[in-house]
């Protein structure tokens, strides 16, 4: 698919074409679309490939470029929701080079990538964007289409050289004499059974997670593919909790869960899921995970972590200010029906 735009007023503006993401000769300039888009959480070639390698082809994926004299300027996507799957709910974005926005070029791909959805008999669209001075634009651009916020998850952060990782030596003393083992998860990965164990775990600790949505779960091997073969992950840097004296036919030894990855482009780490089963909460063994954590990549050099959470999950960001996480941003999950429900 390619289409070409013109009518624009002003005649130093190149006309652009809309056409199909070309793998893998568009990931470096996509790469550098993203990047300028939104530097705060910045890609590479690889990584595109990687995620595109690795998406389940059994749900629908559609990848747009705006191209301008030979160069692509901006990016567009719309895809079944993976997270929270129904056959009629997607997920969108749009990123322009800032260089040549307020050219149409975003509003162009929207109408692409909207035509296509709704030949599917899309419902809904979903995409986030955050609260900062910068995305005030882009906040404006969907609420003109109709798009409304529906929820929220607060970004915080924090940098190991500011924690005074020491305090917490009672923390992990207390949770260690209670039975309970912290494991790498480098020590654990390779093994099947380990592995498959690890899944469900996270597919149980999901169910208690406040995310506004239901949560789909995804096949093993799937699920796998995206989070135990992700690139950015750091089983040094993530732990698993064990009760050895536990044995489940689904989790096994697993109590608690906690995961870290890391951003080389943007030299940060980010906090994945972190959770304990429910017989097993009230004991500081979520905490201990994010100690050991922290510790970890103290001890690897040191660095800022993020991390993301739901307003009703106020356990939890209770927890990450005791910790010393400080508050940066609020990103939200806007939506559109496209079908008139609830609006």
């Amino acid at each position: 698919m390619a289409a070409r735009v013109t009518g624009w007023d002003d005649e130093r503006m190149p006309e652009f074409q809309l056409r199909d993401l070309k793998r893998p000769d568009d990931y470096p300039a996509l790469a550098e679309v993203r990047n300028a888009s939104d530097p705060a959480y910045p890609v590479t070639p690889e990584l595109l490939a990687h995620e595109d390698a690795h998406a389940d082809p059994a749900l629908y994926r559609a990848q747009v470029v705006a191209e301008a004299d030979g160069r692509v300027v901006a990016f567009g996507a719309v895809g079944h929701d993976a997270f929270s799957f129904e056959p009629w709910r997607y997920w969108g974005t749009i990123h322009v080079h800032p260089d040549f926005r307020g050219r149409g070029i975003g509003g162009a791909l929207y109408d692409e990538l909207t035509r296509r959805l709704r030949e599917r008999d899309a419902r809904e669209i979903r995409t986030g964007i955050t609260d900062r001075p910068q995305d005030a634009a882009g906040r404006a651009f969907l609420e003109s289409r109709g798009f409304r916020p529906a929820w929220e998850r607060y970004e915080s952060r924090l940098h190991t050289d500011a924690a005074n990782l020491g305090t917490f030596d009672a923390l992990l003393a207390s949770v260690r004499a209670a039975g309970i083992e912290l494991r790498s998860l480098a020590d654990l990965l390779g093994d099947d059974s380990h592995e498959r164990r690890l899944y469900e775990l996270e597919w149980t600790l999901f169910q208690d997670v406040p995310l506004g949505t239901p949560v789909t779960k995804r096949p093993y091997e799937q699920w796998r593919r995206e989070e135990l073969e992700d690139p950015t992950l750091r089983p040094d840097l993530s732990f698993v909790a064990i009760d050895p004296h536990r044995e489940d036919d689904r989790t096994g030894l697993f109590v608690g869960y906690s995961t870290l990855s890391f951003n080389e482009a943007g030299g940060f780490a980010m906090i994945g899921m972190t959770g304990v089963l429910r017989a097993y909460r009230g004991r500081g063994i979520a905490k201990a995970l994010k100690v050991e954590a922290m510790r970890a990549l103290a001890a690897a050099g040191g660095g800022e972590i993020r991390t993301f959470n739901d307003p009703p999950n106020t356990a939890m960001i209770g927890m990450n200010r005791a910790l010393g996480f400080e508050r940066t941003t609020t990103r939200y999950r806007y939506e559109l029906r496209l079908d008139g429900a609830g609006s």
